[in-house]
């Protein structure tokens, strides 16, 4: 099991007050990290987990803010800046999804998809970086999907598909522009887990991905001795293929 030492480090982890944002947050501080946890909507549940990561003996905050908006990201950094220090540590896990035909979505869907995904990535990294570049060191991991980067097409979810396409791609774009700065940028790429509603029988484990499965996946970027590892996505998907499906 991978277990990096955290100790020092400020994380933020954009939707975690549920599911695998969640997970991670707590992941990071009982490695010692102090966290901001981010949520949108739902805010007792964030309240709820900066207590659990309390327990931990390390520092934590909730903060809230539409990722999408420049005025909410740069709103919730300073927050996050004045309780706990920069971020040093980034993860941009906030998404959305709709399963509906591209051709029978509304406008207002499509856009909402669209801009949490990549919207959202690009403004979190883009406020992130003049802290790391400063301090000469910093992580981003980016959660994409695995069925963007195996080129899978379905009509039913193409703004999904091309949002975590283009959040892959930006993945390799930022870290090309972060090599000389000591910042690595990195995605994971689950296809199923376990909070899914359902799942296809042919995954090849048998089961979704669990969180600690994805978290171990992001924990190898946060591992002492990562550094020259930037511009790579570690799927988690079990062995899972398109032509599987």
């Amino acid at each position: 099991m991978i277990e990096p030492d955290l100790d020092g480090h400020t994380v933020l982890v954009t939707g975690s007050a549920k599911g695998l944002g969640r997970a991670l947050t707590l992941a990071c501080a009982e490695r010692g990290a102090d966290v901001a946890v981010h949520y949108h909507t739902s805010g007792d549940d964030a309240h709820e987990i900066a207590e659990q990561a309390r327990r931990e003996g390390v520092e934590a905050t909730t903060v809230r803010g539409d990722v999408t908006a420049p005025e909410a990201v740069e709103g919730l950094f300073e927050a996050v800046e004045s309780q706990l220090g920069a971020v040093d540590v980034l993860v941009n896990n906030v998404g959305a999804f709709a399963p509906a035909h591209w051709e029978e979505m509304a406008f207002e869907t499509w856009q909402t998809v669209m801009e949490t995904n990549v919207t959202g990535t690009y403004l979190c990294s883009k406020r992130a970086l003049p802290a790391m570049r400063e301090a000469g060191w910093g992580r981003i991991v980016n959660v994409g999907y695995a069925s963007a980067e195996k080129g899978l097409i379905n009509p039913k979810n193409a703004p999904y598909f091309m949002a975590k396409s283009s959040v892959l791609m930006f993945t390799r774009m930022l870290a090309a522009d972060t090599q000389s700065d000591g910042i690595t940028v990195n995605a994971v790429s689950p296809y199923v887990i376990e909070n899914s509603d359902e799942f296809p029988d042919e995954l090849p484990q048998g089961r979704p991905a669990g969180f600690e499965d994805v978290t171990q996946a992001v924990f190898t970027f946060l591992e002492k001795g990562s550094d020259y590892i930037s511009g790579a996505n570690v799927e988690v998907s079990g062995g899972w293929l398109p032509e599987d499906v």
